[in-house]
C-alpha cells in the first residue's frame, strides 16, 4: 500500500508554513522503510519546529495502516499548527507596533522637540532624568551630557560659594579672636585706665 499520510501531512504543514517543508523530500511509496523514512524526516525537520513529535510506536502503526491511528496525530498536529499561527500573529502584531513606534516621523519630531526644551531648562529634580532615555538613545545621551554639565557647573558654583563662606567664617573667627584679646587686654589694665578708656572723649 502507498504512503499518503506522511505526504499528506507534509502538504498540510507546507500550506501554513511553506518555509519549513520541502515537499520533494517526501516520497510516496509502498516500501515500509521509505514510509518510516518519511515520518522520521517529518519528525526531524518539520515537527521539531512545531514542538511536536510522533513516537516510533505510532509511526509503526501508521506505516502498517492500522485503522484510524492517524486521526489523533492529525488532531494534535492541528493544535500545534493553530498555536504556531497564533504565536506568529502575536509576533507580527508586536513587530508592526514597534515599527510604527520607531518610524513615525511626527512622533519622533514631537519627542525631539520636547527633549530639546527639557535640555534648555535648568534641571532641579533628579527624578526627571530616567524618563528621557526610552526611544531616542542618541538624543538621550546628548541630554544626559547636558544634565551632567549643568550639574558640574552647579557643583562648581556651590564649591565657590562654600569657599567664599569659609573665608567669611575665617574672618569672623579672626574678629572674634581680636575682640577676645581686646577684652583680655582691657581686663588686665588698672581700674584708672579702664575708666579713661570707657569714658567718652
Amino acid at each position: 500500500m502507498l504512503d499518503p499520510p506522511a505526504v499528506m501531512v507534509a502538504e498540510i504543514v507546507k500550506h501554513y508554513f511553506p518555509r519549513i517543508v520541502d515537499i520533494h523530500n517526501y516520497i510516496t511509496s509502498c516500501n515500509t522503510q521509505q514510509k518510516r523514512s518519511n515520518w522520521k524526516l517529518l519528525n526531524k525537520r518539520v515537527f521539531s519546529k512545531l514542538d511536536f513529535y510522533v513516537s516510533e510506536d505510532m509511526v509503526e502503526k501508521i506505516v502498517s495502516s492500522t485503522p484510524c491511528v492517524i486521526l489523533p496525530v492529525l488532531f494534535f498536529l492541528k493544535e500545534k499548527i493553530e498555536n504556531k499561527l497564533a504565536q506568529a500573529t502575536r509576533t507580527q502584531h508586536y513587530s508592526r507596533n514597534q515599527e510604527n513606534l520607531f518610524s513615525d516621523v511626527e512622533i519622533q519630531q514631537a519627542e525631539a522637540g520636547i527633549m530639546a526644551q527639557l535640555a534648555e531648562m535648568k534641571i532641579t529634580e533628579p527624578t526627571q532624568e530616567p524618563q528621557q532615555q526610552m526611544f531616542f538613545p542618541e538624543i538621550s545621551r546628548l541630554t544626559l551630557r547636558q544634565v551632567m554639565l549643568e550639574k558640574e557647573l552647579l557643583v562648581q558654583e556651590l564649591q565657590d560659594n562654600m569657599k567664599i563662606l569659609q573665608v567669611k567664617v575665617n574672618k569672623l573667627e579672626e574678629l572674634v579672636q581680636l575682640k577676645d584679646k581686646r577684652i583680655e587686654h582691657l581686663t588686665s589694665l588698672p581700674e584708672v585706665y579702664k575708666t579713661k578708656l570707657l569714658l567718652p572723649g
